[in-house]
Parts: structure tokens; sequence; C-alpha cells
């Protein structure tokens, strides 16, 4: 919470009116501001932090806000704490309205620490937020484990000193394409919600190409109040719905058949508050990756269930990937890291967990049940165990034994792995499950990324460090040994969640949210001050 000064002469009660008045003129400062005034405010403010105070001591304590020289900077910032909605951020966290008052009083020269300390307290909080995010995604889900790219208060006071201000302001939010896309979403959405939303729904009721009911003319009116083009009110499925309703369907994940069965009339008649509520809590997701993510890099999108290769904002590879599980214990973190080497031929060392868990069971009904799906049990002093042990007497916590799977093409990590060393022991890798890539919905692994193309995925890393990728890596593979190659240049790797995006595509997509992190991180946003708005006209 902000801290503002006892200046009660100078605080109003101010309203929308106050806050559009400060897009007018800049009021006119007195010439000079009391440096002993802004020095006994800065020491005595107990909400300021201590990078904020050793700012204003190493400049002097020259203000940046109160005075003539100011004004303009001022202006800019009141004028995009009173416009932070429009990102999607707490607006009443800044007090865009008392900023401005005790700005405006500071021009007699009177009370000029207070404004200035209310106008930096203002700015350090808005600046965090709209560059980095509002919150600290690790205390949401501990499974968010990314790290922000905050700036340090004392870099952000300097830099903001140097500047007029509207340029440094407008240059804090995220650049990219796709924020600037998530954006424009929420607006449309805004102002569809001030009119109606998307409409009646749809009975859950199959619809077929060459049908009549009115029900398609429901569909057809909540489809075109989506943005998939006129469709008029005929009750008749045509070729034109058809195709329209395929749209839909790519843009939401599914198998585009053109039929509008249950499923697709369910994901069709998501409310559209509901939707902006994915768009609000995507441009948080966006402010959390806020920096230069590297010439080539990779993201993998877990509720899409694809990893892409970008190349200098391209993208130069795309596949379909299997994530974790739904439960607790399976999940995909998000995380970033860099790629640093390839195992072919990998050997698979189970995980202790998986072992105890999911093994020991078996070994308890069929003590042959590993060397039947080529699996090795191995003794702490790494000799491989034939035979001779009584499971019974071991559970998931004593059970002292590893359990590893040699390399081939029964591996439950396929034939090749691809390593991004992290504490969650998270890489991706090949499988010999490939049915699996054929469901829309595809959260089946222990919480690893499986990859549909492996071999595609190792041409494009390696081209850039030999001239033949292909050649190169059947030779490796051909040995049937563990090979390790590394990377010459390591690649940076996002494990993202994305439910609502764009990725260079006209319209918005939208993805179920298969973990359930979207309503725990709207629910963080409501609680800091987000809203959602319904815009009329």
């Amino acid at each position: 919470m902000l801290q503002f000064y006892n200046i009660k002469k100078y605080i109003l009660t101010a309203g929308i009116a106050l806050l559009l008045s400060t897009a007018g003129p800049a009021p006119v400062f007195a010439k000079k501001v009391s440096v002993v005034e802004v020095q006994n405010a800065v020491t005595a403010a107990r909400k300021l932090s201590p990078a904020a105070k050793a700012y204003y001591q190493s400049v002097g304590y020259k203000p940046m806000w109160a005075g003539k020289k100011n004004a303009n900077r001022a202006k800019a910032l009141i004028n995009v704490l009173a416009r932070a909605n429009d990102h999607g951020l707490p607006a009443g966290r800044y007090r865009a309205a008392e900023v401005s008052q005790l700005i405006k009083a500071a021009r007699r020269g009177d009370n000029a620490g207070a404004a200035e300390i209310a106008a930096t307290t203002a700015f350090l909080a808005y600046a965090r937020d709209i560059s980095s995010g509002i919150l600290e995604p690790s205390r949401i889900d501990k499974e968010i484990a990314v790290s922000l790219p905050r700036r340090s208060e004392q870099a952000l006071l300097a830099a903001m000193a140097k500047s007029s201000g509207k340029g440094f302001l407008a240059a804090l939010a995220p650049k990219t394409a796709e924020y600037k896309r998530l954006m424009a979403e929420k607006k449309r959405l805004e102002r569809l919600l001030g009119n109606g939303g998307y409409g009646k729904k749809v009975p859950l009721a199959t619809l077929k190409p060459g049908s009549s009911s009115k029900n398609v003319v429901l569909m057809r009116q909540r489809l075109t109040r989506m943005g998939y083009g006129s469709l008029g009110n005929s009750p008749v499925f045509d070729d034109k719905l058809k195709r329209a309703v395929q749209l839909f369907q790519q843009d939401n994940g599914m198998s585009a058949d053109g039929v509008a069965g249950k499923g697709t009339l369910l994901v069709m008649n998501t409310p559209a508050k509901q939707r902006l509520q994915q768009v609000i809590v995507n441009l948080e997701r966006e402010r959390w990756i806020n920096m230069n993510l590297g010439k080539r890099h990779i993201l993998v999108n877990i509720p899409e269930f694809t990893v892409r290769v970008v190349d200098n904002g391209k993208v130069s590879h795309k596949t379909r990937v299997v994530v974790g599980k739904g439960t607790s214990d399976r999940r995909t973190p998000e995380f970033y890291d860099e790629m640093t080497h390839l195992v072919i031929n990998p050997t698979w060392h189970v995980p202790p967990s998986i072992a105890g868990k999911e093994y020991l069971p078996m070994l308890k009904r069929d003590p042959s049940a590993l060397s039947r799906r080529g699996l090795k049990l191995i003794a702490r002093n790494g000799k491989t165990i034939t035979g001779g042990v009584d499971f019974s007497k071991y559970s998931q916590k004593n059970f002292p034994f590893s359990i590893k799977q040699p390399p081939g093409r029964r591996n439950a990590l396929g034939r090749v792995k691809f390593i991004f060393p992290n504490r969650f022991n998270i890489y991706l890798h090949d499988t010999p499950s490939k049915n699996l890539f054929n469901k829309q919905v595809r959260a089946f692994s222990h919480g690893c990324v499986r990859v549909k193309d492996p071999f595609d995925l190792a041409y494009k890393l390696l081209e850039k460090q030999t001239s033949n990728p292909q050649k190169a890596f059947k030779a490796w593979l051909d040995t049937e040994r563990e090979q390790y190659v590394n990377l010459e240049t390591p690649v940076p790797v996002y494990l993202l969640y994305r439910t609502a995006f764009f990725f260079g595509k006209d319209r918005v997509k939208f993805r179920r949210d298969v973990y359930g992190r979207d309503k725990k991180i709207f629910k963080a946003l409501a609680k800091a001050g987000v809203t959602l708005q319904a815009v009329q006209g």
C-alpha cells in the first residue's frame, strides 16, 4: 500500500473527472523547490525503500517530480497512472488522483517533499508492475518457478531522472507483438462485454453441415460476435458456417472437422467474461518474461502441448509434445533455463519416486516385472541384481535399489533427450509411445516433455554446428551406445503456460487451463486490485 503524508488540506476526494483533467496543460510550478524539504521528507518516509532513499541521497535530494523543471515528467507519470487499467494493472494501487493533487499543491513551493514521496512511491510501484508483473509467481503456485526481470529501484529512479518521462514510461511495458495483441484483445472483449458479451449460449445438441434449426442461428450469432465473420441468421448449416466452425476449433486446439458436437459447443459457450480473465492473466505472464529471450530460443507452451524453436523472432520449428499429468506430483513446472547438450541413445535412470511408487508394487507381485520390461535392478554398490530379493520387506521409503533402462528402442526416453540442467530434473525427450501425440489433450507424462518429432528437433539444434546434422546424428545413433553431444552455443528454454495467445497469428487462441493455474493467478490479481471492465458503446 502506498504511503502518503498527512497534508489533508491538499488531498481531495477525486473521481474520474480529476484524472482526466491531468491531460491538460501542465500547472505552473514554483521555480525553486526546497532541497531541505525533500531531504526531510525522504528521511522521514517510513515506507520508502532503502534503495529509493539511497538514490535521493546520491543526487543531493534533488526533486524529480516537484518544480517547474519537472513538469513534463510529472504530467507523464500522472497520465500513465490514470491509464494503468489498460494493461490489466490494479489502477487503485497507484492513487493517480492523489498524486496529481499533491503535485499541483507543490506549485506554490509548499509541501514539495510530500508530493515528491507520493509520486516516487507511485512510480516505483507502477514501474515494477508493468515491467515485470504484479505478482510473485512462486507465492501463487510453487510450480511456477519463473525468475522475474526485476530492476532495482535505484536504477529505475536514476533512469527516470535522465528522461523527460513519457518515453521512458512507455518503454517499461513489454514491447512484444504478443503483448500488444493481448492488449488489443482485452479492449475488444471489454467493448463486447459492455454490449452483451457473446450473446445466447448454444444448446448442447450436435450440429452438422446440412442440418437446420434455430440452434444454428444461435451458433451463427455467437461465432459472429467472437470475430469469425458476418455469418447472418440463416437456420441452415452451410459450407460458410462449417468453415467458421473449423476455424473456431483450430483456434481452441480441437480437431477441425466442422461438426459442432458437445465438446465444441461447451468451449463455444465459454462466457466472454472468462475469456477476458484469461487475457488479463496472460498479460501478466507476458510481463514475467519481459526480457531478451535470445536470438535462438525454445518455447514450450504447456496448455497448448507444443514446442517451438524461434530464430530471430520467427518460428523455425514446431511440433507436438506430451506434458505432465494433472496430478500434483506430475505436473510440468514453469521455469527458464539453458539447453546445453543432447544425449543420444540415453539410459533411463528411473527417478526414486517412480521406482518406489510404481515399480516396487510390480516387483512384489512379480519379481520378473523389470526384466520383462527391459529394466535392471541396481544395488548401492553398482552391481546388477538378477534375483533372490524379498521385495515384500521394502516400502517406498526404504527401497534400497535403483532402476535403470539401457539404451534401445524400448527405452522410455526413446532415442534422444535434450538436457537443460535444472532442479526439477525436467527435460525434453523422445518416447516409444507415439500414439499419445494424436490426442487433443496431451497430459500423460511424469512431468518431462515428450517430443513428437525428436530427430527433427535434434537436426534443428545441430544445424549451426555441423554442415550435415542428419548424417552426424545418424552416426551417433547407429553406435547404439549412449552419446553426449554438447551444443556449442547453449539455447535458452522457456517452459511457459499460455492459455490465451497469438504467437504470430491474427486471431487469439485459447486453451484449456489443464493445471488450474489461471484460476489461482486471477484470484491473486483480483486481490491485488485488478478489475474487469465492461465498456459500452
